[in-house]
C-alpha cells in the first residue's frame, strides 16, 4: 500500500457541514471542503469564512477535497494544484444529497450570491 503525506483514507469526515459554521447561529456556506488528513469539513474560499483553507494554514494539512456530491478532485495547498481521481477516503464522500446548497438551511441570507467570495 502506497502512502501519500497528507491524505489518512481511514479518518472519517468531522461531520455533515462546516465544523466553525455550525459552532455560530449566523455563519453559512457555499460549498464544502473536507481535510484528507483529519477529516475536518470547512467551508470553500469562495465561503465568507473560508474555513476550509484557514484550516489547512492553521494545521498544516496539505490536502482538501470536494465535499459536494459527484465530485472527487483534491487541493494540494503545497502545489496549488488540482488532482483529479482522489484516493477513496473513509465514507461518506458527500454532505447529503438532500442538503442544500448554499447551506445549511434557514441561514443563508437572500443576497448571498453578492456576499460570496470572488
Amino acid at each position: 500500500m502506497t502512502t501519500i503525506p497528507g491524505i489518512d483514507p481511514s479518518v472519517p469526515p468531522s461531520g455533515t457541514g462546516c465544523v466553525e459554521c455550525l459552532e455560530t447561529e449566523d455563519q453559512w456556506w457555499f460549498h464544502l471542503r473536507r481535510c484528507a488528513q483529519c477529516g475536518h469539513i470547512g467551508c470553500c474560499d469562495s465561503s465568507p469564512n473560508q474555513h476550509a483553507s484557514k484550516h489547512g494554514a492553521e494545521t498544516g494539512h496539505p490536502i482538501i477535497q470536494s465535499f459536494e456530491p459527484g465530485e472527487d478532485w483534491v487541493w494540494s495547498f503545497e502545489t496549488n494544484q488540482y488532482y483529479e481521481g482522489a484516493p477513496q477516503l473513509a465514507a461518506p464522500d458527500s454532505h447529503p444529497a438532500d442538503q442544500p446548497v448554499p447551506g445549511p438551511a434557514g441561514r443563508v441570507p437572500s443576497n448571498w450570491q453578492e456576499l460570496l467570495n470572488q
